[in-house]
């Protein structure tokens, strides 16, 4: 799945809320090809509201985010498309070659453009009034993910290339490097700040890096989503990928989740672990805040990490939600 409110693989998901009426909204695409979007009350009550189709899996959702009245999703159709809350109807607004992985909204000071990031080796940006990009730029490899935190683009793609985006100048690459983690990337997520991203890989493990070389002394990497192999072994050998990596949108803390099941807040500055929550009954896929970071939505569903065999009959496709206590999510004090 993958949602937006709150983002997933065989998930995805994303969120916005309603300026005028106490009300969050979350988008969550699926792998059965299609976007479904729900209502979250105050209390974290649901309601389906709309739902709209995809000719093939849904890999990336997001919301134009000013005003929060339109979906954008791709998917394994190689289509970008946009649905109206407004008319309830969907269009086609986005063009690759080869499946779209991530879609994210960017505003700009000159108004807001989607850029759609593809396994066709290239990144797109689009104005929404016309059918063509605006422009198209072509990346090292393919693209597994991306995130924006204006002006600062982070792209990581097929053999653990990692580009770095200033996006006043858009097309150019600022800053080109390998994954400072030794295997494939898995996901790739900008500080709210701009000065820094967190990428995490297949490999149990995530990095925190600065963009500027004068706080690269900052730069760390740890350990996640690791399991014992016997009770007593203490050995940490069974290694899961880290899915997702969200941050806070008040305090700069930020998720992690896995295909162990579990799901940990973390303060990268203290580089402290937050919380844990107690394992689920399958991988989570995808994670996201509300805006005021009140509420966290995660996705359980199969993500393939042990390919086919791994897709067992009655496997657990949930959306859960988890009212966010301040102790669980501020940074702790620093020390004395």
């Amino acid at each position: 799945m993958a949602s937006s409110f709150f983002a997933s693989t065989s998930a995805t998901a994303s969120a916005t809320q309603d300026k005028d009426i106490e009300a969050d909204y979350l988008a969550v695409g699926s792998w059965d090809n299609n976007v479904r979007l729900y209502e979250v009350g105050a209390n974290g009550q649901s309601q389906g509201k709309a739902m709209y189709l995809h000719q093939g899996p849904v890999l990336s959702v997001c919301w134009n985010k000013k005003d929060g009245t339109k979906v954008l999703s791709g998917g394994a159709d190689n289509a970008g498309r946009m649905f109206d809350i407004a008319t309830g109807t969907s269009q086609q607004v986005a063009q690759h070659d080869a499946p779209i992985k991530v879609v994210k909204w960017i505003e700009t000071p000159q108004g807001g453009i989607l850029a759609t990031g593809s396994w066709d080796k290239t990144i797109k940006y689009w104005d929404l009034r016309t059918p063509n990009p605006i422009s198209t730029v072509q990346l090292p490899e393919r693209c597994y993910t991306f995130d924006v935190a204006y002006p600062l683009m982070v792209v990581g793609t097929a053999e653990r290339h990692i580009q770095v985006f200033n996006l006043t100048n858009p097309t150019t690459a600022y800053k080109t490097m390998v994954s400072p983690l030794k295997w494939q990337t898995r996901v790739v997520s900008c500080f709210p700040s701009a000065n820094g991203f967190a990428v995490g890989s297949v490999e149990g493990r995530v990095a925190i890096q600065y963009v500027d070389d004068k706080d690269s002394a900052s730069n760390f990497s740890f350990k996640c989503h690791r399991r014992d192999q016997t009770a007593t072994s203490k050995d940490q050998s069974l290694v899961y990928a880290v899915n997702d990596i969200t941050f806070h949108p008040v305090h700069g803390t930020f998720s992690t989740c896995g295909a162990d099941g579990t799901i940990n807040y973390w303060d990268k500055d203290a580089r402290t672990r937050l919380k844990t929550f107690e394992p689920v009954a399958g991988p989570v896929t995808a994670t996201c805040f509300n805006r005021t970071g009140s509420i966290f939505a995660y996705s359980i569903s199969y993500d393939w990490s042990k390919g086919h065999s791994g897709m067992t009959p009655g496997h657990p496709n949930k959306l859960m939600l988890h009212a966010c206590k301040d102790d669980e999510v501020k940074r702790k004090p620093p020390k004395r």
